[in-house]
């Protein structure tokens, strides 16, 4: 068998969108070193409004963040201020500790702001959950074109093509875009890999692929992705952690007892202020937060 699960993802309306969460789930808790996957749009919110993501901490893991359509104000701790927008990879690693908010640009908000993308996060490796907090914007990306298919390399090296985004662990992502009668060969090299299907149709191996299911792929298993009518395919994975990690709320840690830390810092307005932002911020959640892995 050359799918080993479909997770259908877990459905948060955050008013004026839909937030869909994979990872960490209790069917799947990672993917290579995706420790957290999530999938929002694509939304048309009202004029006016606009996503407003407070600010938050993150510790021992990176985000990613890459959008298909719309654009979104990112602001962190070490002071940087960049707009995402799609074909663009922002890549923020926490390390021992960042603070950053997400919100929708005020040249967005007059018109309604568009919402649809994905969020990852990558649990850092072993020996380097505390290095230090850094942040990326990758615009120069690989994009492979073929007949009736568009693939941009995000993250690590597919189809003989390397991403410059960093890596801290054997990483693999891309975007897939199939016109109608694409297809292309899904590499096999990684650990662990999975796909999931953000628009349109697709089949893999002549299975039909469920809109918003991450589909894990087994490992080694050479692979067909392919479309009838056109659709959009998220591809990620990477090597096998052998350390578990514990999510809670913002923080993953190999170590459970460096998350209470976490917490405490929090609580205690240990972490460093945000420059441009520091009005606001999200508490630490009373009770279980809608995140947790390994508690």
């Amino acid at each position: 068998m050359d799918i080993i699960k479909t997770v259908t993802p877990t459905s948060h309306d955050l008013g004026g969108f839909t937030v869909r969460r994979a990872v960490p789930s209790r069917e799947c808790r990672m993917v290579g070193p995706f420790v957290f996957v999530d999938q929002f749009g694509p939304a048309q919110l009202d004029l006016g409004s606009g996503m407003d993501v407070r600010p938050h901490p993150h510790i021992n893991l990176a985000t990613v963040t890459w959008l298909f359509e719309g654009a979104i104000d990112h602001r962190d701790s070490l002071g940087t201020f960049s707009t995402i927008r799609p074909g663009t990879v922002n890549l923020m690693t926490a390390g021992r500790g960042i603070v950053h908010s997400e919100r929708s640009p005020e040249s967005e908000r007059a018109e309604g702001p568009k919402l649809y993308g994905m969020q990852t996060w990558l649990a850092l490796p072993d020996g380097q959950e505390e290095i230090d907090p850094a942040f990326e914007a990758v615009s120069d990306l690989p994009l492979i074109e073929d007949n009736c298919v568009t693939t941009r390399v995000i993250m690590g090296e597919l189809w003989g093509q390397r991403a410059a985004t960093t890596t801290h662990a054997e990483t693999i992502y891309a975007e897939i875009v199939l016109a109608p009668g694409g297809a292309i060969p899904i590499d096999a090299e990684a650990d662990e890999r999975a796909v999931m299907l953000v628009g349109g149709e697709a089949s893999i191996d002549g299975q039909p692929l469920g809109l918003y299911d991450l589909v894990v792929l087994a490992p080694g298993a050479a692979m067909k992705l392919s479309s009838d009518k056109g659709g959009r395919v998220m591809l990620l994975g990477g090597e096998a952690f052998a350390t578990k990690r514990h999510v809670w709320w913002n923080f993953v840690s190999s170590d459970r007892e460096r998350i209470n830390h976490a917490k405490e810092d929090w609580r205690e307005g240990r972490f460093p202020k945000l420059p441009g932002d520091a009005e606001e911020f999200i508490p630490l959640p009373e009770g279980t937060p809608k995140t947790v892995s390994y508690p």
